[in-house]
């Protein structure tokens, strides 16, 4: 059973149906209508939830889950949200070998899956950049396209990893040439 929160509706067999008005460190202290004030451990499975109560807030008013959506809100409108980007399923627990021409020299192994979230990290922050710069209150528009075609160039120059993900929505995507 999940943790109840203060507030919610609960209904048992024998004492009927309560509120919680205590949530302790192994028990909740709930006011029954038939029982009056009764502390059931968090362990009891004769519970049963009727109607569960947000926690609010004291200081801002809001519950968890209003808090959680306009957390999640902010952070994605700074970048700070990473997305969740699959591995192409073939390069599931694969390696990459970086064999020195030299074979005296010992090859370097790195699980694919390491590899893989470096350069999806890599894409991230080059699209926090490119935010960050076109909404730069300074620069001009000229220097905010100069600068944002150098980025293109990036993305161009990274499209040899396209290969390693699932879904093509993910792919690097250059300058298109017309």
């Amino acid at each position: 059973m999940e943790e109840l929160t203060v507030g919610t509706r609960v209904d048992h067999p024998r004492y009927g149906e309560g509120i919680v008005s205590k949530n302790n460190l192994t028990a909740y202290e709930i006011f029954f209508e038939r029982g009056g004030k009764i502390e059931i451990t968090k362990r009891n499975t004769d519970l049963k939830v009727i109607q569960k109560n947000e926690e609010v807030s004291a200081k801002t008013g809001l519950t968890i889950a209003e808090i959680e959506k306009v957390m999640s809100y902010v952070l994605d409108q700074y970048g700070a949200l990473n997305e969740v980007v699959p591995l192409g399923e073939k390069w599931k627990g694969g390696t990459m070998l970086l064999q020195p021409a030299n074979k005296e020299l010992k090859p370097k192994e790195i699980p694919a899956e390491a590899f893989f979230h470096k350069i999806v990290m890599l894409r991230d922050r080059l699209r926090v950049l490119e935010q960050n710069i076109n909404s730069h209150s300074v620069l001009t528009d000229e220097e905010k396209v100069n600068i944002q075609q150098y980025i293109t160039r990036i993305y161009g120059s990274l499209t040899t990893f396209n290969i390693l993900f699932s879904e093509k929505e993910h792919y690097f995507v250059g300058s298109k040439s017309k």
